[in-house]
């Protein structure tokens, strides 16, 4: 009950006027350990419940090296969907460790189908859709972060 009392929260949320977190500085970056090496991404954090709500909803473009990262405060089962959002997406599911769990890969644009994050995660962290695949980015890879709870 409580992942569909979730999920239901989402939904509800995302008919509130359209507001974005604050794009990020310097300070927002996410480096991503690799087999090949580190790779960077400027992020956009969404924490509150709104800014989850939202996400990159709306938006038409998004930087090669940009992304969102939601951060649900404690592990859980994660439920995503891409309502509104125009932008085929990778969204990494990253557990409080800051290893990638389960990576949704092209995500279908403007679609309600819900994404699970198939364990529990704390972190999503959504970037261009085939970035994962060109990027060489896996399950079990780390991830760190400045201004976030990660190693």
């Amino acid at each position: 009950m409580p992942d569909l009392f979730r999920f239901l929260t989402v939904v509800l949320l995302a008919g509130l006027p359209f507001s974005s977190p604050a794009i990020a500085g310097d300070d927002d970056a996410i480096v991503i350990a690799t087999r090949d090496g580190p790779i960077r991404f400027s992020v956009e954090i969404a924490v509150t419940p709104q800014e989850r709500a939202v996400g990159l909803m709306h938006r038409r473009e998004l930087a090669a090296d940009g992304g969102m990262i939601f951060d649900f405060g404690d592990e859980q089962e994660v439920l995503m969907w891409m309502r509104n959002t125009y932008l085929p997406l990778d969204m990494l599911f990253i557990d409080k460790s800051g290893a990638i769990r389960h990576i949704a890969k092209r995500t279908t644009p403007l679609s309600e189908r819900t994404i699970s994050s198939q364990v529990p995660v704390r972190y999503v962290l959504e970037i261009n859709g085939g970035l994962a695949d060109g990027l060489k980015i896996a399950v079990g890879d780390t991830v760190s972060g400045a201004g976030l709870a990660l190693p």
